[in-house]
């Protein structure tokens, strides 16, 4: 609890993934992938209950050998990849409620980013109540600025690709973009079940660096992630 709110830290794991089959429970320097999100969950100061929301079996046995709940089975609509990630953060909401159990505040912590630290969670959290926001979104700075990139019509033709106001400039010379890294998202739940959406205009953002904002998707993420966390042990 902070500043008289109660908090629930939510992970997100279904079983279903395309780019990497079961990366949520792949084995990452000897530990399933989403055993460190759970360490560093389980670490804040803030969150006073920490679940899983899943659709699979192998990972809820994970969950619970990590001392982590799996209260519900989420469902075969709410695992799919259409879903969204809002209306699976609604399910556990309305679960809890109807169960009698109220959470002020959820913080929403994808297991595919191992590299966050726990520092990251509690200082995201406090962000919100220095701001008096709705909610924060951790973000990073863009390696790839938006303003080279651009469309393409079926021909190729690269007219008005880059604006006049950015041709011929250097990278360094373009204004420095961030981009949702996907680590940590902080969201008041009376805010969420009334705007259906983590952004919006009383939503700040949390600077992360580049070395804590790894999203795996593919074998290539995982790779990068287990070289910096073997730096960092």
């Amino acid at each position: 609890m902070f500043k008289g709110k109660k908090i629930l830290g939510l992970i997100p794991a279904r079983g279903g993934s395309k780019g990497l089959p079961q990366k949520n429970v792949k084995s990452l320097l000897g530990k399933p992938l989403i055993a460190w999100t759970f360490e560093q969950s389980l670490a804040s100061k803030y969150l006073d209950q920490v679940i899983v929301s899943t659709d699979d079996k192998e990972i809820a046995s994970v969950s619970e050998r990590f001392g982590v709940k799996v209260p519900f089975v989420r469902s075969e609509e709410l695992a799919t990849d259409e879903a969204r990630m809002v209306d699976v953060v609604l399910h556990a909401i309305n679960w809890f409620e109807n169960n009698d159990r109220i959470y002020d505040l959820i913080v929403l912590l994808q297991p595919t980013s191992p590299t966050r630290i726990t520092g990251d969670i509690d200082n995201a959290i406090e962000l919100l109540f220095k701001k008096g926001a709705s909610s924060i979104i951790s973000v990073c700075e863009d390696g790839y600025p938006p303003f080279l990139s651009n469309t393409l019509p079926e021909d190729g033709s690269m007219k008005n690709f880059v604006k006049d106001e950015h041709l011929g400039k250097n990278r360094q010379e373009l204004p420095q973009s961030f981009r949702i890294n996907g680590a940590v998202y902080v969201v008041y739940s009376d805010y969420l079940k009334k705007e259906k959406e983590f952004l919006g205009n009383n939503t700040y953002a949390y600077i992360m660096p580049g070395n804590r904002s790894i999203d795996i998707d593919n074998m290539i993420d995982f790779k990068l992630a287990e070289l910096i966390l073997q730096e960092s042990l």
